[in-house]
Parts: C-alpha cells; structure tokens; sequence
C-alpha cells in the first residue's frame, strides 16, 4: 500500500469500524434500558408491526374482559335481588300455611296480614329498585334483552353473548302472580297499571293469604279467599322465581367461560408478543462488552493510524 499524505486509509478504517463498535454499543445500551430488542421500525420492520398489531388486540381483549366482567356483576346483582324476593316469598308462604290453621283468630290473623301485606311491598320495591348502572332489570324496560361485548370485533356471533328479554322479566307481585315463564309477555302484565292498583292488588293477596278482611275487619268467608287456597299459588311463584335463577346461572357460566377464553387469548398473545419483542438481557450484555472492547481498540488504534502520515516525513 502507497505512503501518501492526503489520504489516510488506515484511519478511515479504523474510524469505520469505531462508528460500528459506537453504534453497537449504542444499541445495546438500549435495548438493556428498555427491556425490548425493537424499539424502532428500523430495528426490524415486520417485527415492529406485528408487535403494534399485537399490543392493539391486548388492549382490545383487555376491555372485552371487562365488558364480560361487568356482564357478570351484573347478572349476580340480578340474582341476589331474585334471592331476596324469593326469601321473603318463602316467609309469606310460610305465613299463609300457618293461617290455614283453624285455631287462630281475628287478631292473629291480622298480625298475619300486616306481615303478608309488608313483605309483599317489599318485594315490590325490590323489583322497582333493582338498577346496574342505571339499567332497571326488574321492572320489564329490557324486556329486548341486551349484548355483552366479549370479543374485539363486530361478529355477534362470535363477539357477542345475548341476554335475553326473559332474563328480565317483571319481579313484581302482581306480574309474578299471572307470569308463565314460557316466553317473554307480548303485552306487559302491568301496563297501564296505577301505584294504586298495585296497592289493591297486594292487599287483595294478603287477605287470600291471611284469610283476614282488613278493611272490614274480619275473617273471611269466601271459599276462594282462604289461605290453603292460596299455597298451590304462592309454590308456583317460588318456582317462578326459582326457574328464572337457574336461567340467570347458566347466563353467568356463559359469561365466565368467555372471560376464561380471553384470558387464554391474552396469555397466548403476551407469550408471542414477549418472544418477537423483548430483549435477551444475557445476550445484550454480552453484546454491549464486546462493543465496548471493540470501540476502546478502536480509539487506540485510531491514535496510532492518525500518525501513519508523519512517517512522509522521514524520507525528506
């Protein structure tokens, strides 16, 4: 190789391979700091958007979990309100069994009544009053029923879990009293009707069920008003009651598999995602010494090139 002035070759390699070892390090230096070995589209192309593509279907799953979630609250808030109704429908029962018995009279059979007559109220309220996030679901407004958003896309069958308008049906006594639980009600059993007739209604069922007269002040006489009669009713509205929790458990397992799948979904993606993305940290480390021990040789031998020049002027 030509001794020449103007040109040092020896020096433009070495600080080619010093920019090399610089950038080496550089980028080991990242990819330690941040965990990942992509951290620009640069560093591999396919791999940069595969991981974006990747990281917007965990967040995508991430809210499908809880849309399911929600789901599930929702329907145990559901469940636990038919839980209470059912409670209080067991005591009036109970109540209505026990003023069948021939030895009480007047005044316990109105203590009877004013009990029947509280609890039914209480049911009435229960079934008002029971709202998940401002949805009423007891008193026959989703009588259409409802979609839980499960999945990340706009398949309904896929994406989808319906809950239908039987789910939520009126809870209310008079409802329950004339429901049949075969399909959702073309024409809701108390439309029309006023907070007065509601009144009418549950005390007309406690006189049946105390076989006490309130408003006259006597016992009953009429064969269809007393209390045994009224059993077989009350059984049926149990049942009801009890047909309507079963339906709402087998919802909130459909519910709960579906959070178990998009658990399964987003493990599998976070276990690829992990794979193509993150940094091997033993294998930077060592990349980041060896750059550093080429960069340091560099510097030295850049030194030592930068002075080959200087050799032009022995031969003056």
């Amino acid at each position: 190789m030509a001794l020449t002035i103007n040109t040092n070759l020896s020096s433009m390699i070495v600080q080619s391979n010093l920019s090399k070892a610089t950038n080496a390090l550089n980028q080991a230096i990242e990819r330690m700091t941040t965990g990942y070995k992509i951290n620009h589209a640069s560093d591999n192309a396919a791999g940069y958007s595969i991981a974006r593509n990747w990281e917007a279907k965990l967040g995508s799953l991430d809210v499908a979990a809880d849309n399911a979630a929600t789901g599930a609250d929702m329907l145990s808030t559901l469940e636990d309100h038919y839980a209470l109704i059912s409670s209080h429908m067991q005591r009036v029962r109970d109540l209505t069994e026990q003023a069948a018995n021939g030895t009480y009279g007047s005044q316990s059979l109105a203590a009877i009544n004013s009990e029947i007559t509280a609890r039914l109220e209480e049911v009435d309220r229960i079934a008002a009053n029971c709202e998940f996030s401002g949805q009423y679901m007891m008193d026959g407004s989703l009588k259409s029923g409802l979609a839980i958003q499960v999945g990340t896309d706009s398949n309904t069958t896929k994406s989808q879990i319906e809950l239908k308008g039987d789910l939520f049906r009126r809870a209310d006594i008079m409802a329950l009293r004339v429901a049949k639980d075969t399909d959702v009600d073309d024409e809701d059993p108390r439309k029309d009707v006023t907070d007065a007739q509601m009144e009418a209604a549950r005390k007309e069922f406690a006189k049946c069920c105390s076989g006490y007269d309130v408003e006259n002040g006597r016992m009953t006489t009429d064969a269809n008003e007393k209390p045994a009669k009224m059993l077989d009713k009350i059984d049926e509205m149990i049942n009801i009651i009890s047909n309507r929790i079963t339906t709402l458990g087998a919802a909130q397992n459909r519910i709960e598999s579906a959070i178990e799948s998009i658990g399964v979904q987003s493990e599998n993606i976070t276990s690829s995602l992990s794979t193509l993305r993150d940094a091997d940290v033993a294998q930077e480390s060592s990349n980041y010494i060896k750059a550093q021990i080429l960069q340091q040789a560099s510097a030295t031998l850049l030194a030592t090139a930068n002075q080959t020049p200087s050799i032009a002027l022995n031969l003056l």
